[in-house]
């Protein structure tokens, strides 16, 4: 009897650790791209007969394949190396922002397959609008794609505060949503059997960055993302910090200026979104109130470095509120890299030297000595590819089983 249940207990480790180096495998061939069997061994330090097992499972789910490099550039047989299929084995992303829907087919390894856009009016609660538009801009993609692509996974990226649970947008304050059944409304409107998986849109980008962007090899980063407001992924020894609930990081809420400060969409004064977000640059360079929108801010960066003293003016006020805001974040965390994200991109690369001065004035000299201040690598399209990384998490991690239970409903 003790025998018997020795011999499971080794079977059940055994086969834990063959999904888990399934995953590892799988995760590095997605991430890095086209691999060969001797640099896998050497990442993962297993032996390449290991690695032609664990291959030879993959492939055989149709997840990767093995083929010759066209252009190796050695003398002699080329070693085979391992690709993700990706034209086969995708995921469905949405990004939703205040003022767009984006949505995209994104194979696995990364490659954006096909992407749509929709303008969304700025008009309130507007789940059914919304859920109805990405439903259609999905149902357009997936009757283009190739006959035998299996969708593996959904993964969505929402501007406001997201329970991870269920993708229920607790708080969306730009529009007024309030406990909003996103997620499952999604999932419905989709009709693929799959759920949808959701995700705070800075936290999503802090992810993609750091996985696919400014931040690869970097443990502790800070990513700000600006759109209307402004949102905060923070990354921690390599892990994604969400406070208790899913909530934390939100770095636009930090108060920044209580006693003379912008009023703020959460019901405060003077948080960082209220000085540094998209209506406090364009009232401060004396834009119309009608104007507004990444097109309008880009407009008043690109009036500023043609000399438009408004624009300049404006620039070098955020550009401070935007250092303080840095600065405590710097003293707070110690982060080894610093990203500006969507609208920040812009705003940073225009009022560096207000940040940095804000930086030599207000953060700790060790704590400074080593960050590095640096613009979102993959610009506009961070949110979405951390949607679809959000998206590819099941794969994975145990990439047989998660794939087996996908076909099995026919997706």
């Amino acid at each position: 009897m003790l025998g018997s249940r020795t011999m499971l207990k080794t079977g059940l480790v055994h086969d834990e650790m063959r999904r888990h180096n399934l995953g590892t495998l799988l995760r590095h061939v997605h991430l890095g791209g086209p691999v060969s069997r001797a640099v896998l061994a050497d990442r993962m330090g297993l032996n390449r007969s290991t690695i032609m097992a664990l291959t030879a499972e993959l492939t055989s789910a149709g997840l990767v394949r093995e083929e010759i490099p066209k252009d190796s550039g050695k003398v002699g047989r080329p070693s085979l190396v391992i690709r993700p299929e990706s034209d086969r084995i995708h995921v469905l992303a949405f990004d939703v922002a205040v003022d767009r829907l984006v949505a995209a087919r994104v194979g696995l390894g990364g490659t954006v397959l096909d992407r749509r856009d929709a303008v969304r009016p700025r008009t309130g609660v507007d789940l059914d609008h919304v859920v109805g538009i990405l439903a259609e801009l999905a149902r357009q993609m997936c009757r283009e794609a190739r006959p035998d692509s299996v969708c593996v996974g959904v993964g969505a990226s929402y501007c406001g505060m997201i329970r991870p649970a269920d993708g229920m947008v607790r708080f969306g304050p730009d529009l007024g949503w309030v406990d909003q059944a996103f997620g499952v409304e999604l999932g419905r409107r989709l009709g693929l059997g799959l759920p949808v998986s959701v995700g705070n849109e800075a936290h999503l980008g802090a992810l993609a960055e750091f996985e696919r962007g400014a931040g690869v090899g970097v443990q502790n980063l800070i990513y700000l993302h600006g759109d209307v407001g402004v949102g905060g992924g923070i990354i921690v020894a390599g892990k994604l910090l969400d406070g208790d609930g899913g909530y934390g990081c939100e770095v636009g809420h930090m108060l920044v200026n209580p006693y003379e400060g912008r009023p703020c969409g959460c019901g405060s004064r003077g948080c960082l979104e209220a000085e540094v977000g998209e209506r406090a640059l364009l009232d401060a360079a004396n834009r119309p109130p009608e104007l507004a929108g990444r097109d309008a801010v880009r407009a008043v960066v690109e009036a500023a470095g043609h000399g438009d003293v408004a624009a300049s003016d404006a620039l070098r006020k955020i550009g401070d509120w935007l250092g303080i805001g840095v600065a405590n974040l710097i003293n707070l965390f110690n982060p080894g890299m610093v990203i500006f994200g969507g609208m920040l991109r812009e705003v940073y690369l225009g009022s560096a030297a207000q940040v940095r001065q804000r930086m030599a004035a207000n953060v700790l000299a060790v704590s400074r000595e080593r960050v590095q201040l640096q613009v979102s690598a993959l610009g506009d399209d961070a949110t979405l590819i951390g949607a679809a990384e959000l998206a590819f998490s099941q794969v994975l991690a145990d990439p047989l089983q998660a794939f087996s239970r996908v076909v099995s409903v026919g997706v």
